[in-house]
């Protein structure tokens, strides 16, 4: 029996989770997206099937509707559910990145017979919109469930068993749990990463050359500051009391620093340092909360034309580039190539080749 399920939102997430459930059996997807040239691209590429006007015509022949789309909208679509024709045991998920408001609207709807379970697949790009959408963006990369209780067990599994074609590493915890952890290891990375950009901008007027000198190691630390602007005040404020937590202990450890480096003690300021290296070196290398880029840094010697050797290299090898860029002033490394790749497999293909053919040196940040 052929199950249809309706992606609400086909941009980068809802896009590509509709993609990747292309290689289900037995499975129809069809969308609805607010932006009708969005619509006619997903059909055109294979997306979905077909494209129904409203949100609520595709839900009443769905069997699984997966709302990817920002918290807020998604929160109102749940309260309209009820009022809605939708099959007996349709199962309702989410691609949110946090749990709580969603889980709450979960609540109200188990009193009307509505079974939903939270979504979140922890992955993401640069790039946004429908044509940015890969059935493989959610490869390794953690995607997360949250269920009310284990009453809804039944759905959990059956969306394990049609979110299995994502290849992500499907997960289960509460609602309470992901938004305190995506709030240490997401949300409030970003905004200390605004606040370093804010602070650059503070000291611009008194040493203009140091936004010359960011374009290194500063740029690589404040990545994640050039995210969508809309939808970090969104996601702020729907988890603001975790990120205020988190803004109190960080206050707390700067303190600390302070006081180490009031104390001037060399062994202390270098243990500091240290203990940070040994844990930031045991984290994985993708699968996390933010999105990964795959880059790979090579060191490259100063000639005309040496970038063309190694792209060059890399397409004999078939293997695909996102960006690359050159790193033009850093205090720890110097003449290095960055270059992205969509997959780690492709890093990985990349490292080897320029070592072996290039003899050039290689680093994985």
């Amino acid at each position: 029996m052929t199950k249809t399920v309706l992606v609400v939102g086909l941009g980068l997430i809802g896009g590509s989770v509709a993609l990747a459930l292309q290689k289900a059996p037995d499975v129809r997807v069809i969308g609805y997206d607010v932006d009708e040239v969005t619509m006619k691209i997903a059909k055109q590429i294979n997306m979905i099937e077909y494209g129904v006007k409203t949100v609520q015509e595709g839900a009443e022949q769905a069997d699984v509707i997966i709302f990817a789309t920002p918290v807020s909208i998604t929160v109102e679509h749940l309260n309209t559910l009820p009022s809605w024709d939708l099959k007996e045991r349709v199962i309702v998920t989410d691609t949110g990145s946090t749990k709580q408001a969603v889980m709450a609207a979960g609540q109200a709807l188990r009193a009307r017979g509505i079974t939903l379970v939270g979504g979140h697949p922890m992955a993401g790009s640069h790039k946004s919109g429908v044509t940015a959408a890969k059935p493989h963006l959610f490869e390794n990369a953690y995607y997360i469930l949250t269920a009310l209780d284990e009453q809804d067990r039944w759905a959990v599994d059956e969306l394990k068993r049609l979110l299995r074609y994502t290849h992500s590493k499907i997960v289960e915890v509460s609602a309470e749990e992901h938004d305190h952890m995506t709030a240490v290891v997401s949300h409030f990375p970003h905004i200390i990463s605004a606040s370093l950009v804010h602070q650059l901008q503070q000291e611009d007027a008194d040493y203009p050359m140091a936004k010359l000198l960011a374009a290194g190691g500063f740029r690589d630390v404040t990545r994640i500051a050039s995210s969508n602007p809309s939808l970090w005040r969104d996601i702020t404020l729907q988890n603001r009391d975790k990120i205020l937590e988190q803004l109190t202990k960080w206050q707390q450890e700067m303190e600390r620093v302070k006081d180490i480096l009031q104390a001037g003690i060399p062994q202390h300021v270098e243990q500091y340092f240290g203990d940070a290296k040994k844990l930031r070196d045991s984290l994985p290398f993708s699968g996390g909360a933010l999105f990964s880029t795959f880059d790979l840094q090579v060191d490259i010697p100063d000639y005309p034309g040496v970038i063309s050797v190694v792209t060059g290299l890399l397409a004999d090898e078939n293997i695909s580039i996102t960006n690359l860029r050159i790193v033009e002033a850093r205090e720890d490394v110097y003449g290095i190539l960055v270059i992205s790749f969509q997959t780690e497999e492709d890093r990985l293909r990349a490292q080897t080749c320029i070592e072996t053919r290039a003899k050039f040196e290689t680093h994985i940040a």
